[in-house]
């Protein structure tokens, strides 16, 4: 396991739509997947002990964004062959044994990941209502317990976003297990 942090991406960026398929087989269009005010795109994997740490929050976040006109879509870029964990088959585990409220997508040439300079496991973009990057970075000040959270960096970025203020100038990396690359 190699420990990395997200990279520094320009805020106000637009990137490419991306079409990938969910665990189910079905097609997302990541430009029909926006709610009025955005979407959240996790970065993410089933074996990352940070990612593993993170995915009862991540949740609850997307279910808070839906509130607020926000949709979510998770993106696995680790299908490898060498990470078992990561397979399809255990993706569809991992959305029925969390019930995911958003799609689970499959990045198996990892294009998707790669043009959103991905680095790590959970790496996480707010992309905004007029499709522009608007925060890139952790979900909050502690990946490890949840209980000792004081900060909400992805949920405090949003409200700001809702309220018509500008992105927070000092938004602190993820971090996370590397992606797999192929």
């Amino acid at each position: 396991m190699v420990l990395l942090e997200s990279q520094n991406i320009k805020i106000g960026i637009q990137f490419e739509n991306f079409n990938l398929e969910d665990t189910e087989g079905n097609r997302v269009d990541c430009n029909e997947s926006y709610g009025k005010n955005g979407c959240i795109i996790i970065f993410t994997c089933n074996h990352c002990p940070y990612a593993i740490a993170v995915w009862s929050r991540l949740i609850a976040i997307a279910e808070w964004a839906k509130s607020q006109e926000i949709n979510t879509l998770a993106i696995n870029p680790n299908i490898n062959p060498h990470y078992p964990e990561d397979n399809v088959e255990n993706m569809k585990d991992l959305v029925k044994k969390r019930n995911l409220p958003f799609p689970y997508l499959i990045d198996i040439n990892q294009e998707v990941a790669k043009k959103y300079k991905a680095q790590c496991t959970p790496d996480i973009y707010y992309i905004s209502g007029e499709r522009k990057l608007f925060y890139h970075g952790r979900l909050d000040d502690d990946w490890q317990n949840e209980k000792k959270v004081t900060h909400e960096s992805l949920k405090e970025a949003i409200q700001l976003y809702l309220d018509k203020k500008e992105a927070p100038k000092d938004q602190k990396p993820s971090m996370g297990c590397s992606i797999k690359w192929l």
